[in-house]
């Protein structure tokens, strides 16, 4: 078992379900939880050299862009529309995210048939 690919992947999968989380219950310690967990995720993917590493990292990179935003506008704006709104833009993200890891798992199991 490949330990490291356990660990990216689970921060992959935690980056999409902190997301939902905060949009089942729209809090700013959810979204601050989801947002720590996505840049956590980016982090780990820095260096990688898989088939679709740039766009794995290009679409962590989206929610990123996402979800930091929605935290400034729900801390200090208390503006939980916009978050919600930003949120669903880093969840699209996620989901993508999971889709090149999908494929790119798809594509190494070929290889090894």
């Amino acid at each position: 078992m490949d330990w490291g690919k356990v660990i990216f992947i689970f921060f992959i999968l935690m980056s999409l379900t902190s997301t939902i989380g905060f949009l089942y219950e729209q809090n700013v310690i959810m979204l601050f939880i989801a947002a720590g967990v996505n840049m956590l995720s980016t982090i780990l993917k820095v260096g990688v050299r898989n088939y679709m590493s740039s766009e794995i990292m290009a679409a962590s990179l989206v929610a990123d862009l996402h979800l930091v935003p929605a935290f400034i506008y729900m801390q200090a704006f208390n503006d939980v529309a916009v978050a919600v709104a930003l949120a669903l833009g880093a969840l699209a993200a996620n989901i993508v995210s999971i889709i090149f890891v999908v494929v790119e798992s798809v594509k190494n199991y070929n290889n090894y048939s």
